[in-house]
């Protein structure tokens, strides 16, 4: 069976094209290669995925609906969508802010309407983010808490995304589920993400900005486990959508524990061997001081069962950055 899988250069993508070519899927990948970061390190992943014959390759801008449209007539027979694609980055959106509009509204929507245009399709999985969690205090995060005061605008496009899906699925009876991810890290991770920068930091000798002081707490989660759980949920959209009038839904994947920031820059210097230079400041726009999963919903309806901890993450991923870089 064929699975499209958007955003395929990227962190996650890679690791999911990666993990479904493992399983015996034909994977097909579209990704715009934006440059919000180093091309090179998509073009890098994208090189490693091309080395397996079942999988193929489109350079697509998703809000480019007139091509998402004339892809899926090519590809008429895809069974699965796992729509990774999107403008990443919370602290990004104070500075790009149509960029956020145009991948993650328009493009989504792009999206939405391939869905309703392929004969096949079993079920549209797509990513959410703990980021629309915004302003809420009670802990942990539930998919039924309200959330309604995002507090960035790649939050406020990541709920209108799952507003929009909802709106499509109850109406063209798409088989829809938005995963609302958790602090994804690990090796062939973003340069924008808390590990990378972290590492790249101590090894240079850098200083780094630590946010509200160091007193964070986040929902690490590692990215293999984010991926085993996502194609878990691809796979059971019988069981997830037995009831045909629910159409849609909505879960976390995260780790079932919280973790204080500190404590993983401390393993990130453990692991190098290397004490960090810290500048510690206030809490950046946009930002939150704790985010943990309510995952029981995860765990019982397709099986999500996090398991790997920063203990054994976070090493993984300073040793494939050492090797990467060379350093």
């Amino acid at each position: 069976m064929k699975v499209l899988v958007t955003g395929a250069a990227g962190f996650i993508g890679y690791h999911m094209s990666e993990a479904l070519l493992k399983k015996g899927y034909k994977v097909i990948g579209i990704d715009s290669m934006n440059p919000y970061y180093d091309v090179n390190l998509k073009k890098c992943r994208l090189e490693k995925l091309k080395q397996n014959k079942d999988f193929s390759f489109y350079h697509l801008n998703l809000e480019d609906n007139q091509a998402i449209l004339n892809f899926g007539k090519e590809h008429s027979d895809i069974s699965y969508i796992i729509h990774l694609a999107a403008q990443a980055g919370v602290r990004y959106s104070l500075e790009a802010p149509f960029s956020y509009a145009q991948a993650n509204l328009i493009g989504h929507l792009a999206m939405l309407e391939l869905c309703r245009s392929l004969p096949h399709l079993k079920h549209f999985v797509y990513a959410s983010s703990s980021s629309v969690y915004g302003a809420n205090e009670k802990l942990p995060f539930a998919v039924e808490d309200r959330v309604d005061t995002p507090i960035s605008l790649y939050a406020a496009t990541k709920k209108s995304a799952e507003l929009m899906t909802y709106s499509y699925s109850h109406l063209f009876k798409i088989p829809a589920t938005g995963l609302r991810y958790f602090t994804v890290y690990g090796p062939w991770g973003r340069p924008d993400m808390s590990a990378f920068i972290f590492t790249k930091a101590i090894l240079n000798d850098q200083e780094m900005p630590v946010f509200n002081h160091g007193d964070m707490r986040r929902n690490f989660t590692y990215v293999d486990d984010v991926v085993n759980g996502t194609i878990a949920c691809m796979e059971n959209a019988a069981l997830i959508h037995k009831d045909l009038s629910v159409t849609h839904k909505l879960y976390n994947i995260g780790n079932n524990r919280s973790e204080k920031l500190m404590d993983f820059i401390h393993l990130i210097e453990e692991v190098l061997g290397k004490k960090a230079k810290i500048r510690f400041e206030g809490m950046q726009p946009g930002d939150v001081k704790e985010t943990i999963a309510h995952i029981k919903d995860s765990t019982d309806d397709f099986g999500f069962k996090p398991e790997t901890s920063i203990k054994q993450g976070v090493p993984n991923f300073v040793n494939w950055y050492r090797d990467y870089y060379n350093v």
